[in-house]
């Protein structure tokens, strides 16, 4: 555990003065309850999710001056979901650092979103109660620069359900896209959904998340790219 914890801690540029909070925002709750530890990453995560906020929140205000509320809050929106925060997780490899119960492990908890998007704001809440807003701010930029180079294109992807719609409206007679689900598999705790979106009796595409909406908005934003794909090669571009 010294080692990979020595790894983690060259990955995210900041050395425990406390390691004790580092091992508190790797240890997941299903460790917890096996080997009977008295402590989880969920305290960390809810302190971690106020962190994360502020940091994005100072950011996005400083680097658009020019944006009103309505769209530096959707922006931050789309930055905090879970997504991104497991996106921001991966980029760091901290799955590889978690410690999870026997059942976790076997089911590949180390890469769910839900559980590695947890962990990053655990251990962002880590980093600043160990060493203060400064460095922790340095290093969620860092991360999100790494990931996301323009925030403000996000406002784009926001609504993939909404785009799809007014693109079938001017582009496909007025066609409504209908969604389906079409399967739900994996244990209650952990679902797995795929859904599919058609025009007319057509399957465009399909998204899998792990609830229906994010399968539904996945399947929206493979479909319009589907689309405007075909609209440009029945055009000859």
């Amino acid at each position: 555990m010294k080692e990979s914890l020595k790894l983690l801690q060259s990955e995210i540029g900041h050395t425990f003065r406390n390691p004790d909070l580092l091992r508190e925002a790797l240890t997941h709750k299903s460790y917890a309850a096996e080997w009977n530890v008295k402590y989880d990453n969920q305290r960390l995560e809810f302190f971690g999710d106020a962190v994360v906020q502020l940091v994005l929140t100072r950011y996005l205000f400083d680097r658009y001056p020019t944006l009103q509320e309505g769209d530096l809050t959707k922006i931050r929106s789309a930055l905090v979901n879970q997504d991104s925060l497991a996106m921001f997780a991966r980029s760091i490899s901290l799955g590889d650092y978690l410690r999870l119960g026997k059942g976790e492990t076997d089911s590949s908890g180390q890469d769910r979103d839900s559980t590695i998007s947890d962990a990053f704001e655990a251990l962002s809440a880590a980093i600043y109660l160990d060493a203060g807003y400064e460095k922790v701010e340095t290093f969620i930029l860092r991360v999100l620069e790494q990931n996301v180079e323009n925030p403000l294109q996000l406002l784009t992807s926001l609504n993939p359900k909404g785009a799809l719609q007014e693109y079938t409206q001017s582009q496909k007679n007025g066609m409504t896209p209908r969604y389906t689900t079409l399967s739900v598999t994996g244990p209650a705790h952990d679902p797995c959904y795929e859904a599919g979106v058609f025009l007319g009796k057509e399957m465009i595409a399909t998204g899998v998340a792990q609830n229906r909406k994010n399968a539904e908005q996945k399947a929206a934003e493979a479909a319009l790219k589907i689309l405007k794909q075909r609209e440009k090669e029945s055009s000859g571009l």
